[in-house]
C-alpha cells in the first residue's frame, strides 16, 4: 500500500510539472497553486503575472487567472456574464456562494436582516465582552497563541450565539470549520477531500439536531428565524436551509480569523506602522481596509465565463473558469502607490477583499466590527507586543491564514484598572 501510493504521488509530480513547464513556455511564467513557497508569500508571483501575463492560462486547473485591479473588479461586478454556478466544489451541497439570481437573491435576503450596520453595531457591547474574557484568560502569560487563543474562538463565539449554538459545542466547530472550508479549494488531495466531506456530513447532522429542538422550543435566534421562513414552504428548502448554517458558521469564522491573524502578522512586521496606530488611534479605520488590502483573507474568486468575452486580448469561452486572484488585484500598482508597503493612513481606492456586487462578503460589517474591537483592546492592553517565531501557514490557497501567530506581551501600566471601551461602528 505504501509502495503504491508512493508511486501515485511520483506521478502526480510529474503530471504537475509538465503542466507547469507547459504554462512557463507559453507565457514564461507558471501559477503553481499546490507550492509551499507560493502559500507562504504569493505576492511576488502575483507580481511576475502581473507584469508578464496579467490574463494568465493556468493549465493546472483549466482556470485563467487575473492579476489586474480592473480585470478583477469587472468580473467580480458582472454576475451575468461571469457566473457563480458550477464552479470548483468538492462537496454534494450548495451554497448561497454558488448560486446567481433568482436564487441568490432570494436566500440573500432571509439572512441579510441580521447584518445590516445597525443589526452589528448593537453586536458591539457583547463582542466587546467576548474580546474581554479572552484577554482575560490569558492576562497571566507572557507568551501566548494570539490564533489558538484569540483570533479563532472570538469569531467562533460570535457567530455560535448569533445562530443560538450552545456554548458547550462551540469547540467542536474548530475541525468542522478548518475542515468545511477546504470545499472552496480549487486542488485538494483524496485525504482533503474526505475530511471536508466528512466534517460536512457531521455538520448537518449536528445541525439537524438543533432544527428538531427549535421546532419545539423556538428562541430568540437566527436558526429560529430561519426555521420559521422554511415552514413558510416556498422560501427556504430544508437542504438550502442546512447549507446557509454550515455557510454561516465557516464564512463567519474564517474572514475575521484571517483579517486579525494576517493584519496582526502585519503590523509586528511593520512595527513603524504598528507604532504609528498607538499614536494615532483615529487611523483605525483606514488601517483596518489597509490591513485588509495588503494581506488579503480571501486570496482568491472563481467563476464561469456564461459566454465567449475578451479580457486583455484573450479569448475567453463560455464554460471556461476565471479566478480572479483579489490578492494581486489589491497590489496593482496602477491603483496603488507602492502596493507593497503597509500604509496604515492609505487613502487611495478601495480594496476587493470583501468582493464586489452581489456576491459582496455579507458579513463584512462584522468582521469590520470585530477587528475594530480587537486591535483597539490589543494595542490598549499590551504596552508592547513582539513576534517569537515565523508562523506557518495553513494549507490553503483561497482562504489566506496562518496556523499560529506565537507573541511575547508586555502589559499596559495598571492594567488591573483597564477598562476597555466598547468600540462603535462607523460603517455607512
Amino acid at each position: 500500500m505504501l509502495f503504491l501510493e508512493a508511486v501515485q504521488n511520483a506521478l502526480r509530480s510529474v503530471a504537475i510539472q509538465a503542466l507547469l513547464t507547459w504554462e512557463r513556455l507559453e507565457s514564461g511564467v507558471s501559477y503553481n497553486l499546490v507550492s509551499e513557497k507560493v502559500k507562504a508569500n504569493p505576492y511576488d508571483l502575483y507580481e511576475r503575472l502581473r507584469r508578464q501575463d496579467p490574463v494568465h492560462r493556468m493549465r493546472l486547473v483549466k482556470a485563467w487567472a487575473l492579476t489586474q485591479y480592473e480585470d478583477v473588479n469587472t468580473v467580480l461586478l458582472d454576475h451575468k456574464r461571469f457566473s457563480n454556478e458550477e464552479r470548483f466544489a468538492h462537496t454534494q451541497y450548495r451554497t448561497l456562494l454558488d448560486f446567481d439570481p433568482p436564487d441568490h437573491t432570494r436566500l440573500r435576503s432571509l439572512v441579510s436582516q441580521a447584518f445590516t450596520p445597525r443589526a452589528v453595531s448593537e453586536l458591539g457591547p457583547r463582542i466587546q465582552r467576548i474580546v474581554d474574557e479572552l484577554l482575560d484568560a490569558v492576562a497571566d502569560k507572557d507568551r501566548f497563541d494570539l490564533i489558538g487563543d484569540f483570533a479563532f474562538p472570538l469569531p467562533v463565539i460570535v457567530i455560535a450565539e448569533m445562530l443560538g449554538v450552545p456554548a458547550q459545542d462551540r469547540e467542536r466547530f474548530k475541525d468542522w470549520s478548518n475542515d468545511v472550508a477546504l470545499s472552496i479549494e480549487p486542488i485538494l488531495d483524496d485525504e482533503q477531500i474526505g475530511r471536508a466531506q466528512r466534517s460536512t456530513a457531521e455538520l448537518f447532522e449536528y445541525f439537524e439536531g438543533i432544527l428538531e429542538q427549535r421546532r419545539r422550543s423556538p428562541q430568540d435566534d437566527m436558526i429560529s428565524a430561519l426555521l420559521a421562513v422554511e415552514e413558510e414552504g416556498d422560501r427556504l428548502t430544508h437542504e438550502e436551509l442546512l447549507s446557509m448554517l454550515v455557510l454561516l458558521l465557516v464564512a463567519g469564522n474564517e474572514t475575521t480569523r484571517n483579517l486579525i491573524g494576517n493584519g496582526m502578522l502585519a503590523l509586528l512586521r511593520n512595527p513603524d506602522q504598528l507604532q504609528r496606530l498607538r499614536e494615532n488611534p483615529d487611523l483605525l479605520d483606514t488601517a483596518i481596509d489597509e490591513l485588509l488590502r495588503y494581506d488579503s483573507p480571501v486570496q482568491l474568486n472563481l467563476r464561469i465565463a456564461r459566454e465567449d468575452v475578451e479580457i486583455g486580448g484573450k479569448q475567453i469561452r463560455a464554460g471556461q473558469r476565471i479566478v480572479s486572484i483579489i490578492g494581486a488585484a489589491n497590489r496593482d500598482p496602477a491603483v496603488f502607490t507602492a502596493p507593497d508597503v503597509l500604509d496604515i493612513g492609505r487613502r487611495e481606492k478601495s480594496h476587493i477583499s470583501f468582493g464586489r456586487g452581489i456576491h459582496h462578503c455579507l458579513g463584512a460589517p462584522l468582521a469590520v466590527l470585530e477587528g475594530r474591537i480587537v486591535f483597539t483592546n490589543l494595542l490598549a492592553r499590551f504596552a508592547s507586543i513582539r513576534l517569537l517565531s515565523e508562523p506557518e501557514y495553513r494549507d490553503q490557497i483561497v482562504l489566506r491564514g496562518v496556523e499560529n501567530l506565537w507573541v511575547e506581551v508586555a502589559r499596559s501600566p495598571r492594567i488591573e484598572d483597564f477598562n476597555s471601551p466598547v468600540v462603535a461602528t462607523s460603517m455607512s
